[in-house]
């Protein structure tokens, strides 16, 4: 069993419709993960099983994704250790094999995904350009069932590749601190999912979303950088990233990293664990 120390930083972020299509024709090694959420538990499974991409593992975000939520760590949390590696298992991760991560929305699952597996150690872990809708507008094909078996496992989690920064660490932060949610959720006129809305003290707002074109695949280096820019980001360094509970966040991170923005720490239980006590400042 092998505990991987990759070098981080250096590998494309994601990979298209039609690239992966070549590479599952061509029989290439590659682990592609289907990240299905649905409302009700264990209908994520029933969709994948209705129709997923060739050659597919279902991945279930609730699961598999995340940990028990909490006031202390936030409503989702990071999954712990013992749950990622069963995963790891039941998905038959293998040094030798690309991983790519898909969902079938706007990609937040296939982006929680990726920077969950970067964090735990992983190098090669894309996600799909716009995702199954992208894949199904290609005609590209799917197929129906259980999907593939898995291959044997040979690596185990080696969490803390990616940075994560701390409650602690985001009220000692001196740089610039991103929330990446909606406009609304920002400014505090709407919010459905946590005990208060607005936003911390002395964030920034810069929506995810934004990132995106309509059909949900990443805008092109250049302009993700600029829309950056245009806030008075160049460069990961001293940054923090958070959102509600770690989704629209790492969609945030892995456009930055798409725009070679890297660097910025992630503080994944967010305004969902911020929110929670009530003794922590708020701004709306």
């Amino acid at each position: 069993m092998v505990t991987l120390t990759p070098r981080l930083g250096a590998m494309t972020v994601l990979i298209s419709p039609s690239t992966l299509a070549e590479s599952i024709h061509a029989g290439k090694k590659q682990t592609v993960l289907a990240a299905f959420w649905a409302p009700i538990e264990g209908a994520g499974r029933t969709v994948f099983c209705s129709e997923h991409i060739p050659t597919s593992i279902f991945c279930d975000p609730a699961l598999e994704l995340s940990g028990v939520p909490s006031s202390e760590d936030g409503r989702n949390p990071l999954p712990p250790l013992n749950v990622l590696a069963r995963s790891f298992r039941t998905w038959g991760l293998n040094t030798d094999r690309e991983i790519v991560f898909y969902d079938q929305g706007r990609g937040l699952f296939a982006a929680r995904a990726w920077w969950i597996l970067r964090w735990a150690g992983m190098p090669n872990v894309r996600i799909l350009d716009g995702g199954f809708q992208k894949w199904e507008d290609h005609e590209l094909g799917h197929a129906g069932g259980p999907g593939n078996f898995p291959h044997f496992c040979n690596v185990r989690p080696n969490p803390g590749q990616l940075s994560v920064a701390t409650i602690e660490d985001v009220k000692a932060h001196q740089g610039i601190l991103i929330d990446s949610r909606d406009e609304q959720r920002f400014a505090g006129r709407s919010e459905k999912l946590d005990l208060k809305a607005g936003h911390i003290p002395g964030a920034i707002n810069i929506n995810a979303k934004s990132l995106l074109e309509d059909d949900f695949t990443f805008k092109s280096p250049e302009e993700i950088r600029q829309i950056f820019a245009d806030k008075g980001v160049t460069s990961g360094e001293n940054v923090i990233v958070y959102s509600g509970s770690g989704n629209h966040s790492s969609q945030l991170l892995a456009g930055m990293e798409h725009a070679g923005l890297t660097g910025a720490s992630h503080y994944f239980a967010g305004w969902s664990q911020w929110s929670a006590n009530p003794e922590n400042p708020i701004e709306a």
